[in-house]
């Protein structure tokens, strides 16, 4: 009998611990899910928000993909901390370089999601996470990125040329509500890439609550189009349950007025 999938819910897939090592000699740790019973169709890699603020590979929507794509839509999911950031997987060596040591930590994800063979590697970066992804994530290996509530806070126009030249496929979510950069700004900030979509999602704010589903359809629509979305929100097969109670304080919202080092913040009008 189907059971509704609800935020805690595990579906199956291979998932094991991995470590990723940079080129300036620091181990990161993470994790790879990917489904049981064959190959994946496409690959994420997931940049997580602002650790400063409390993002890590954990952070919610990217829970929730590594917990049900693999099953939903054939995706392998990789997550890993970066360099100083702690989740329950453990601690990344190094510490929070305000987007500059990150460009190795991007590196190291890439070079191990090619190294074993993982197909069509996409970037899915959130908040911080997707400016390491503009300004260090138009590799050759990579297909294309896809951003969730991108700030464009650590990233200059210059990191987008590399985009512009390449052609590869951008698509930035961007909330009505969010409090960095809004979809009307987004549209006009990244209208400098002719390729970029600039996808406005009614209703939602920057972390995302209530709208991870909203993300996930959306994300395998661009990354899988083979899979029809809506995505389920029933299984019927086994699955368990998750424990995000470790997580129940540490969202960005939680850390919302910490000083963050590195350039000013731009706030949403």
């Amino acid at each position: 009998m189907s059971a509704p999938i609800r935020a805690s819910s595990i579906l199956p897939g291979r998932r094991e611990d991995i470590e990723l090592h940079t080129a300036d000699g620091l181990r990161l740790v993470g994790e790879l899910a990917l489904p049981v019973d064959r190959p994946p169709a496409a690959t994420l890699v997931c940049l997580h928000p602002l650790p400063t603020h409390g993002g890590m590979m954990d952070s919610h929507v990217f829970r929730k993909a590594a917990w049900r794509l693999p099953a939903l839509a054939d995706l392998a999911v990789l997550r890993f901390n970066t360099r100083g950031t702690s989740s329950v997987r453990g601690t990344s060596e190094g510490t929070f370089d305000s987007a500059v040591g990150e460009r190795y930590d991007v590196a190291a994800a890439i070079e191990y999601a090619e190294f074993h063979e993982l197909p069509d590697i996409w970037l899915l970066g959130w908040s911080f996470g997707t400016d390491l992804a503009l300004k260090y994530g138009c590799d050759p290996a990579v297909t294309g990125a896809i951003l969730l509530s991108p700030p464009l806070r650590f990233s200059e126009s210059a990191d987008l040329t590399p985009w512009v030249e390449s052609g590869k496929p951008l698509t930035a979510l961007v909330p009505e509500f969010d409090d960095y950069l809004r979809p009307e700004q987004a549209r006009e900030r990244f209208a400098a890439i002719p390729q970029a979509e600039v996808v406005g999602v009614p209703g939602a704010k920057h972390l995302w609550v209530g709208d991870a589903e909203t993300v996930l359809d959306e994300v395998v629509r661009r990354v899988n189009p083979a899979v029809p979305v809506p995505l389920p929100t029933t299984w019927d097969g086994p699955m368990e349950t998750g424990d995000a109670s470790a997580y129940a304080d540490r969202t960005v919202a939680a850390f919302a007025d910490t000083p963050v080092a590195g350039p000013p913040q731009r706030q949403a009008d």
